[in-house]
């Protein structure tokens, strides 16, 4: 439909209208977006005479906090590194340690040859203060070849009674108190009374019964109740005493044995195992005249030079010493089947002390050099001093 103009034209058309712009609509486009951030209309937008918007810096980039530095940032020569390492390589060499003194025990707890040496009985004696050790050297030739035996002179069984027979009886008294420990030999040829036996010498109570016969006639003639048991035989001492080195002993006169042809020069030696064996056997020599008097002192005298030499740390630390101990040991000891390792070192520990004067030697107070019979009187007073954990009187000590 067009329309005209009746106006001064004379009716001229006008033109058409053209269509009116949608403004509302690209109003609409130029408005961001929620969320968006800025319009790039928007400047087009902006009202003239407003000032120029003036943006904020961006934010600093996130850091995450300062990183403590790692051990290995350190420079190899940094004292906390070294330190570190240290303490762990003695850590590791501690547990080492531990681990092998462990595995020694138990070698030794399962390796030592056990006997039942401490059984009841009545009328048995009742346990007193302190421990009391029994303390045996027989004369067993087990284990020994007749190339040993001749080597060690250790003599003919036959020539001997037959059996097994005890050289060295002693019992060592360890106090609960500051009283010194007492080391007590007993004459081989002391007649005691022998359950089942009679009156006979106190040797051969081991040879009638074996070790329980021996503990229980030594509890009845001295009323000490007997608490642990050791023993070690002719063979057995001598590989010890070789095992180590020799034994480092003092000899104060020359001494030749008439009956084994043992001679041990007088002065500072190391006693092998067979001239050690011959030491503490010997009584037939101008040395010993008191016979087993002057032999159970020789006895009592290595005995302290031998523990010592073991616990010390030329031993101890001394592969080619330690290690042939620790093989010949097992097999040279007998204890009773109740005792352990550890009781075997609280012993040791004990009887350390004797080359130093720290225990009490002595010997069962006699009625004459034979040794056959005690001193009723005085051996009293030393077995009531030992029961009670009393000091030991000078006047019964015998050397």
């Amino acid at each position: 439909m067009e329309m005209t103009y009746r106006g001064d034209d004379g009716g001229r058309r006008m033109p058409p209208r053209p269509p009116a712009r949608p403004r509302d609509h690209q109003r609409a486009q130029m408005m961001p977006l929620p969320g968006r951030g800025r319009s790039p209309y928007d400047e087009r937008t902006r009202p003239m005479g407003e000032p120029e918007p003036q943006h904020a810096p961006p934010p600093p980039p996130r850091q995450d906090p300062p990183r403590r530095p790692a051990e290995d940032d350190y420079p190899p020569s940094r004292p906390p590194r070294r330190r570190w390492r240290a303490g762990r390589v003695l850590g590791v060499l501690a547990l080492a340690f531990v681990v092998f003194l462990a595995g020694i025990w138990v070698y030794l707890e399962f390796s030592i040859k056990r006997v039942e040496a401490l059984a009841d009985y009545s009328g048995r004696p009742v346990a007193a203060s302190g421990t009391n050790w029994l303390i045996v050297g027989s004369d067993s030739r087990e284990g020994l070849t007749a190339e040993d035996e001749e080597r060690l002179a250790t003599g003919d069984v036959a020539a001997a009674g037959g059996g097994q027979r005890t050289d060295t009886i002693m019992v060592a008294h360890l106090p609960d108190n500051s009283t010194k420990p007492t080391l007590l030999s007993l004459p081989r040829d002391s007649q005691v009374k022998i359950p089942g036996h009679g009156t006979n010498k106190i040797n051969a109570a081991f040879s009638l019964g074996g070790p329980a016969l021996l503990t229980q006639t030594v509890e009845g003639a001295t009323g000490l109740h007997i608490d642990h048991y050791a023993e070690i035989g002719f063979g057995g001492f001598a590989k010890i005493v070789d095992a180590i080195g020799g034994v480092d002993m003092c000899v104060d006169k020359d001494m030749s044995d008439t009956y084994t042809n043992i001679s041990i020069k007088a002065g500072c030696q190391s006693l092998d195992g067979r001239s050690a064996l011959g030491f503490v056997r010997m009584r037939h020599s101008d040395a010993t005249p008191r016979s087993d008097l002057d032999r159970v002192v020789n006895q009592r005298k290595f005995i302290g030079a031998l523990v010592s030499q073991i616990a010390s740390p030329g031993t101890l630390l001394n592969p080619f010493h330690f290690f042939p101990l620790l093989s010949s040991g097992p097999d040279a000891l007998t204890m009773d089947s109740g005792d352990h390792v550890h009781n075997l070192a609280g012993l040791a520990i004990a009887m350390r002390g004797i080359s130093s004067g720290g225990v009490v030697t002595t010997t069962v107070p006699v009625t004459s050099a034979s040794a056959e019979n005690w001193d009723k009187n005085k051996s009293k007073q030393l077995f009531d001093a030992l029961r009670n954990d009393s000091p030991v009187p000078d006047s019964v000590i015998v050397n």
